[in-house]
């Protein structure tokens, strides 16, 4: 466990907490940062030369020359002749190891949580009674978030109060859709986060 200062906002409305910070040292997907904005020194030219060289160059086309023609796909020849088809590969953040569900509330299949698999058992089983122990501290509802200490962090529209409020145009989305809004706005209107106004015409 270690305490570190955190400061958000500027100027006037900057504020620095010491919070606590626990270190685990295992292998996780999730990196944190820990630092500001600040600007890099370096090199512009150099930089632009190593994107250069990394970036393979495409074929230039010219619209104006041949605006019917469209260009050929990704299947072409490669410098030896033969047929190859270039494929597109994203990289997707994955586990580094299978997880298992385990029950927060015991006999509710619907609260539940993940650790991982390579865990011993000794270290399961307290992991579970620990998060079993502080199952206040999930929210499973809007209702549960109980919002942040207006004095550590709050969020204002930067909006002139002598301008006249103006109603929006109600727009629609279908039939399905709409019932999907209206569903989210309720749970939204029910947890307390949002409330009906009058606007004016």
């Amino acid at each position: 466990m270690v305490s570190l200062p955190l400061t958000m906002g500027r100027g006037t409305t900057r504020k620095t907490c010491l919070l606590k910070f626990l270190v685990v040292d295992v292998p996780s997907t999730y990196n944190v940062i820990l630092g500001g904005v600040g600007e890099v020194q370096g090199d512009p030219l150099q930089s632009r030369r190593c994107y250069v060289k990394v970036v393979p160059k495409g074929q230039k086309w010219n619209v104006d020359d041949a605006p019917d023609q469209i260009p050929p796909s990704k299947k072409g020849k490669t410098p030896e002749g033969e047929n190859s088809e270039e494929t597109e590969t994203t990289a997707k953040v994955q586990p580094v190891e299978k997880l298992l569900n385990i029950e927060i509330i015991p006999g509710n299949p619907e609260k539940t949580t993940r650790i991982g698999s390579h865990l011993g058992e000794e270290a399961k089983k307290e992991i579970t009674l620990c998060l079993q122990r502080n199952a206040d501290i999930f929210a499973w509802t809007p209702q549960d978030l109980q919002g942040i200490d207006p004095q550590v962090i709050t969020h204002h529209l930067n909006i002139d109060p002598s301008y006249k409020l103006v109603k929006q145009k109600k727009r629609h989305f279908g039939p399905e859709k709409d019932r999907i809004i209206q569903a989210e706005v309720n749970k939204l209107m029910a947890a307390g986060y949002i409330e009906e106004i009058q606007f004016p015409e």
